[in-house]
């Protein structure tokens, strides 16, 4: 008997990959901009944006590729 692949829940892994590939590239360059300017007014919020664009691409990278390990390994 072979196992077959879920293809459901790789096309969402897939699309949590795909929609991480932009926040990956977001974040760092939002923290950087912040980090560059630490005497304005809205530092703070820019820091916190880029650090929730950071820590949202870390978890769609984690599930994506979680789903992705489900759908090809599970039973």
């Amino acid at each position: 008997m072979t196992k077959r692949t879920n293809k459901e829940v790789l096309a969402k892994g897939i699309k949590f990959l795909s929609g991480s590939l932009p926040l990956v590239f977001i974040g760092p360059s939002v923290l950087f901009s912040a980090f560059n300017n630490r005497e304005h007014p809205l530092y703070i919020l820019v820091l916190s944006i880029g650090a929730l664009f950071c820590l949202g691409a870390m978890f769609c990278i984690f599930y994506g590729l979680k789903l992705l390990t489900k759908a090809l390994f599970d039973e």
